[in-house]
């Protein structure tokens, strides 16, 4: 049994005046991605540099016109990463990159160093506050605590005098989520009024979830009573940064922008620390989908998911909200039925707004479609047309094929759009099992040759036809698939190399096929192509897959 009564309840806030819940929300907050620190921390294989300018490009191209890319003064290549940004000119005119450092004054310098060249930053400092971390990590009471907070101010202020571009300050009570309300306030005025916060140079207040420790409703309650007893308000952009421990970490934010806040810090897919932080994509085509315009390019979620799990060497989820695999595929019968009903009646009814049961936005306007039957276009991934082949007609096919069999299709959907599950099955065959000219395989007789030493040789003899003439070459390897390379070696003149050989059965019972795949190398020009043949019998069906790749390889 759970030992629940290990575990305290965590105490809401007495706010019976709130007034978030009779809100809705209007329009997007100022978004901050934060992959590129918060998230890069949290991978298992953090991003080389190179990585993160990818990534960096793609925010860019999303529409971010903040952000955050590291902690500069913590590592070498977050330091250099900053300057590669700077030195090959980046940073476009309406982004501002910011950077996290602690309240020490070594790192505030070094991070001041790293910002060199750049017209416009966000120094982001920060200092735990919660009563449990003041208690066992720093030992230190709520004054000095403070203290701690006001002298990196002073620091951050004292070093723009000397710094010719903007910075604006950013101020993170971490942990706030288990600090008492009156000090977050109190600690967060003593850093406004250091700052010499005004409406001209505001002070960014972010009140992270560093934690996330009850329901969304309280940190709500908690934004809003900050907000609504913040002084000089219109000196404050407040920004929220929430994480995802308990699962609501979307939730929380929605109701965080309706109790007030300005600003949103996250991350793509929720990629960071534990459970994750919140998942800017997610909040903004929820936004989307009560019409609000999010203010951040999502037409394609497909080339965000593609960078996104190349960079970060994370996989999206088959179920996460809007780019997972399934989420707009219909499996249930009676779905399948309503959603096709409700798209003819939008059909029928010529209708400007959207409504459709069960997909709650249309798939098309974030780059995806509707999928009762798989279909595949120009913006499909090689993984969609790999799904087909699986799912339809029970070809697994290797990783390493997915990309070339994906770009015969990328072809002609580019021509003439979508392309159907059965046209998909059509090129298959053209290309990969009926690919038998000008080299047919005919008829393989396998036997086994004594050496001498208590080992045996395998010998291949293979009856072909080349351009419709019988012909037949022997070859001896140390198994079937060596021994036919060999042969065909000999009798074509050509040098090959079979990288890699995978095999399994398409349907079971006694009258079973099987299908095999042949990454196969020419050794002359380093090209490489994939053969595949099916057979009952797999020795068979490997050979068909040799065949099958010479020709794509040589004719």
């Amino acid at each position: 049994m759970l030992n629940y009564k290990r575990y305290q309840r965590v105490p809401v806030v007495n706010y019976p005046e709130r007034e978030w819940p009779n809100k809705e929300i209007q329009k997007a907050p100022i978004w901050c991605s934060v992959d590129l620190r918060d998230g890069n921390q949290a991978l298992v294989e953090p991003m080389v540099v190179e990585e993160k300018i990818e990534m960096f490009k793609l925010l860019v191209k999303l529409g971010f016109k903040e952000i955050e890319v590291g902690f500069p003064a913590a590592s070498q290549i977050e330091y250099d990463f900053l300057r590669q940004l700077v030195e090959r000119k980046l940073i476009p005119d309406d982004v501002v990159v910011q950077v996290l450092v602690q309240c020490r004054e070594h790192l505030i310098r070094r991070t001041f160093e790293a910002l060199e060249g750049i017209p416009k930053a966000i120094v982001h400092i920060y200092n735990s506050t919660s009563t449990l971390q003041r208690d066992v990590v720093f030992h230190k009471n709520r004054e000095e605590i403070k203290e701690i907070a006001i002298e990196g101010t002073k620091m951050v202020k004292d070093l723009i005098q000397e710094f010719p571009g903007q910075i604006i300050l950013e101020y993170s009570p971490e942990s706030f989520t288990g600090t008492e309300l009156d000090y977050a306030l109190e600690i967060c005025t003593a850093v406004q009024e250091t700052w010499g916060a005004t409406p001209e140079n505001k002070l960014i207040v972010n009140l992270p979830a560093t934690v996330e420790m009850t329901t969304p409703n309280v940190y709500a309650d908690q934004i809003e009573w900050m907000n609504k007893h913040f002084k000089n308000r219109d000196s404050i952009i407040l920004s929220v940064h929430p994480h995802n421990d308990r699962g609501t970490g979307v939730a929380a934010t929605e109701l965080a922008l309706l109790a007030g806040a300005d600003r949103v810090e996250g991350t793509l897919f929720g990629n960071g620390e534990r459970t994750g932080n919140v998942d800017i994509l997610t909040v903004a085509y929820n936004m989307f989908s009560q019409g609000i315009n999010p203010e951040l390019n999502l037409e394609n979620v497909n080339e965000i998911i593609e960078v996104y799990e190349r960079c970060c060497k994370m996989d999206v989820h088959p179920r996460h909200p809007y780019a997972g695999k399934l989420v707009f595929t219909a499996f249930s019968g009676s779905h399948q039925d309503a959603i096709n009903k409700g798209m003819q009646a939008l059909h029928e009814r010529g209708s400007e707004h959207w409504e459709v049961p069960y997909l709650p936005i249309d798939p098309a306007d974030v780059g995806r479609q509707y999928e009762p039957i798989v279909r595949i276009n120009s913006q499909s991934g090689k993984g969609g047309v790999a799904f087909v082949m699986d799912t339809f007609y029970g070809f697994k096919l290797p990783k390493g094929m997915h990309k070339e069999f994906a770009d015969i299709i990328q072809a002609i959907a580019e021509k003439q759009g979508e392309v159907a599950p059965e046209q998909i099955m059509e090129q298959f065959r053209i290309n990969y099992l009926e690919r038998k000219e000008p080299l047919h395989f005919r008829k393989l007789q396998i036997t086994d040759r004594d050496c001498g030493d208590g080992n045996f040789a395998t010998v291949a003899i293979v009856d072909y036809t080349e351009n419709g003439i019988a012909k037949r070459f022997e070859g001896i390897g140390n198994g079937p698939i060596d021994a036919v390379q060999r042969g065909m070696e000999d009798a074509l003149g050509i040098e090959i190399k079979v990288l890699d050989y995978s095999e399994h059965a398409m349907t079971s019972g006694s009258g079973a096929q099987a299908a095999s795949y042949i990454h196969l190398l020419d050794k002359r020009t380093g090209r490489t192509t994939y053969g595949v043949g099916v057979s009952s019998n797999i020795t068979r069906s490997s050979i068909r897959g040799i065949f099958s790749a010479v020709n794509r390889l040589f004719y």
